[in-house]
């Protein structure tokens, strides 16, 4: 069953168009890429350069939280990056799980992201085969993803 938040997420169509969003990484507490897709009609990573820019991002997230960068005890690592042509913006769970999506400049993937890791929780983490900390092979995970964000069916963005 779906969640209550899950219910009131769709009831409020809080839907991003596609053409805002371009890829979402997700990434486990170790640095590994769990999980790539496409949104836009854009280049796809190879697998061994998704694999390094999880990783990467990983690290500097890990870095840019360290409390020598902060006066805080503990900072919260890289939440939005602002750059001339995309906005990357990062979720990071309470199991160090990381949602990183990628976005038109300007664009505020807030909403999104939170709508990602609801998803995420109800249809990977509720899937009794999925083991933690391993690549996320769900098809109703990729379809939930595709309806939030508005995906057509026959769209050339339906890639992992």
């Amino acid at each position: 069953k779906y969640s209550k938040r899950r219910q009131k997420m769709e009831a409020k169509k809080e839907l991003l168009p596609s053409k805002d969003v371009f890829t979402l990484f997700i990434i486990n507490k170790s640095g590994g890429l769990i999980y790539q897709k496409n949104f836009a009609d854009i280049p796809k990573h190879s697998p061994n350069d998704a694999m390094a820019l999880a990783s990467t991002f990983d690290s500097l997230h890990a870095i840019t939280g360290s409390s020598f960068l902060s006066k805080k005890k503990q900072g919260g690592g890289i939440v939005a990056l602002d750059a001339k042509d995309f906005r990357l913006q990062c979720f990071q769970s309470l199991t160090d799980t990381k949602f990183v999506l990628t976005g038109a400049p300007g664009v505020s993937l807030d909403k999104a992201l939170q709508n990602i890791y609801l998803l995420y929780t109800d249809y990977v983490l509720k899937n009794a085969s999925y083991e933690m900390e391993m690549p996320i092979r769900c098809d109703k995970f990729d379809e939930a993803l595709d309806r939030l964000l508005l995906i057509p069916a026959n769209s050339k963005a339906h890639n992992r």
